[in-house]
């Protein structure tokens, strides 16, 4: 240290301010300690807030409101084509946040988190020096190591996504609505935000290197693929990008698909959407004894410790599912542990949704995940076509579906797609932690008519009698 500079001396530093870290961040205090949380962004909130998952469900409202507004003249409505004031949307996005913002700064201060704007880079294992604040160095107690994540490069594109060629911030500050847009990926990413598009009034292409939502089970995508068919222009499956070349006025794309065919095309714009990759590096971490793998992911214990006891790492930066909530529920394990009190990342279930419309959401144990590692299931699957709610709202091409134990019934995984998804999956989670049976389930009085009786009916079908649904 050079003599001079300011030192602070805290409990609990935390390197992030995402998710995962504001919730690390007050749960720590809430438990009586002295919390310093790091970040280089001006506000608590992270990615998730500022270019991921709230501005993206913001967006994605209105897109559904706009499909909806389409849908209902079989019923007898009629609207009609929505004007698109781009100024309004994005005021009302930005209005969105920043309400959201102000709630983190408040709850911040009421605990009494000390916040400082800056890099931390660790120079050992408990101290970081401060790159861009008035504090150049912090001695802690304890870390958590919250970084998150960033955009992946795909080969064929050099440098970072500027002007023309976006990545995903870029997509949902709403610069324009270009005539034709290529989305490159086909996760979840890729598919809410071709949605969001294509409803404002793009002509959407998607080149997928694999396939839409790799790794999720076939029957929960169909209904998605159908809908992304009817609103795409064009759909690129096993195609990868064999260069970019950005225009004044377009971006040259040239694609190559699995049997070496290349396709010449020009877009207005393009997006990368090719998932996201931990931020492990630059953070001095090789001055301490956190070991990372070759991915760039922590690694960690169920108590989220790192391989060095004082040191937690959550959320993005360690292996599992890139989700918000995994990371919230992560870093308020890390908080407990650290505050000396019992505590671990046993959960049977996280959920995962994809807010496109039809939405799909999936917890526990996957159909896939019960092939591959040859577990023993029965797979039952209510359709959304004799749901008298579903059919109320047009809404027929959804499903629910259980993953059960074959003799007991118990519930080991749950996928729904439809509308309301993301809240219908919150039962199955429930029943999985519990270690819930089908016929618990079926027995739960479930309203009439509502998208929940779906659960009960899938249940019933494992029992042998569904009211709305002949088993066979």
């Amino acid at each position: 240290m050079v003599v001079g500079e300011i030192s602070l001396r805290t409990d609990l530093l935390i390197v992030g301010a995402g998710p995962g870290g504001y919730a690390a961040a007050f749960r720590a205090a809430d438990l009586g300690l002295d919390v310093t949380l790091v970040d280089e962004r001006e506000e608590l909130g992270g990615v998730c807030l500022y270019e991921g998952c709230i501005p993206s469900k913001t967006l994605l409202y209105l897109s559904e409101l706009i499909h909806d507004a389409g849908r209902v003249g079989k019923m007898g409505l009629s609207f009609s084509r929505p004007e698109i004031d781009l100024v309004a949307l994005r005021k009302w996005k930005s209005t969105v946040v920043e309400r959201l913002s102000a709630g983190l700064r408040g709850l911040s201060e009421k605990r009494n988190v000390q916040w400082l704007k800056a890099r931390a880079v660790f120079e050992s294992s408990n101290s970081v020096r401060l790159i861009g604040s008035d504090v150049a160095h912090i001695k802690f107690h304890s870390a958590i190591v919250a970084t998150g994540s960033r955009p992946v490069i795909p080969q064929g594109i050099e440098g970072s996504p500027g002007g023309r060629i976006m990545d995903s911030t870029g997509a949902l500050a709403l610069e324009d609505i270009p005539p034709r847009l290529l989305i490159v990926g086909g996760g979840y990413i890729a598919l809410e935000l071709g949605q969001v598009y294509a409803s404002l009034g793009s002509k959407v292409s998607l080149a997928v290197r694999s396939e839409l939502l790799r790794g999720v089970d076939k029957d929960l995508v169909k209904p998605l693929a159908g809908r992304m068919k009817a609103l795409c222009e064009s759909i690129y499956l096993q195609t990868g990008i064999e260069s970019l070349l950005e225009n004044e006025d377009s971006v040259s794309v040239v694609l190559k698909d699995k049997d070496g065919n290349k396709i010449e095309e020009k877009f207005d714009r393009v997006l990368i959407a090719a998932g996201r990759s931990p931020v492990s590096d630059k953070l001095g971490l090789d001055n301490t004894g956190v070991k990372i793998d070759e991915k760039g992911f922590i690694e960690v214990s169920e108590e989220q410790r790192t391989a060095e006891p004082n040191i937690f790492a959550i959320g993005d930066v360690v292996k599992g599912p890139m989700l918000a909530h995994k990371a919230m529920r992560q870093g308020k394990i890390a908080a407990e542990i650290i505050a000396g009190k019992p505590s671990a990342f046993d959960v049977r279930a996280i959920p995962a949704v994809v807010y496109t419309d039809p939405q799909i959401a999936w917890c526990g144990l996957t159909e896939n995940q019960a092939r591959q590692q040859e577990i023993a299931v029965k797979v039952v699957r209510f359709p959304w076509s004799a749901s008298g709610r579903a059919t109320t709202m047009g809404l027929e091409e959804g499903m629910t579906k259980l993953i059960l134990e074959p003799d007991t019934g118990r519930v080991l995984g749950a996928g729904i797609v439809g509308r309301g998804a993301e809240a219908l999956i919150a039962e199955n989670v429930l029943a999985i932690e519990m270690g819930a049976l089908a016929e618990d389930l079926a027995f739960s009085i479930h309203p009439h008519p509502s998208l929940t009786e779906t659960e009960a009916e899938a249940a019933e079908i494992f029992m042998g009698s569904s009211t709305h649904f002949i088993v066979r």
